[in-house]
């Protein structure tokens, strides 16, 4: 009996800690309090109802665990999209100024005056 309140006890200070990661998610707070009812019951004489509904809230509270995870991992590669973007830009913008770089040195070099530089 100690061995099973001792594996629960675990169990839920593992949901608990999973559920204080996404404390926000609703279906992982419902799967936490489905395992710690379920513990209650075991705590109460029922070990056959307890261990099944402690059992499926652990289970519960991995997928939804999961799934809140997957959608914040998702949420965080868009907001980093913007900035790859301009990064790109970034880049091409320097590929253009190197560019203009390496005319202006060849313009030079041979004594060539550019049109643009008089529009500038």
């Amino acid at each position: 009996m100690r061995l099973i309140t001792s594996v629960l006890a675990c169990a839920v200070l593992a949901v608990s800690a999973l559920s204080a990661f996404a404390a926000d998610d609703s279906k992982v707070k419902a799967a936490t309090r489905q395992v710690e009812t379920g513990a209650k019951k075991i705590g109460d004489g029922k070990i056959g109802e307890g261990v099944e509904q402690t059992a499926k809230g652990i289970g519960n509270s991995v997928v939804e665990g999961a799934k809140y995870s997957g959608e914040k991992i998702k949420e965080g590669g868009k907001a980093a999209e913007p900035k790859a973007k301009n990064a790109g830009e970034n880049l091409r913008d320097g590929f253009v100024s190197f560019g203009h770089g390496v005319k202006d040195f060849f313009e030079r070099l041979f004594g060539i005056k550019s049109e643009n530089k008089n529009k500038k």
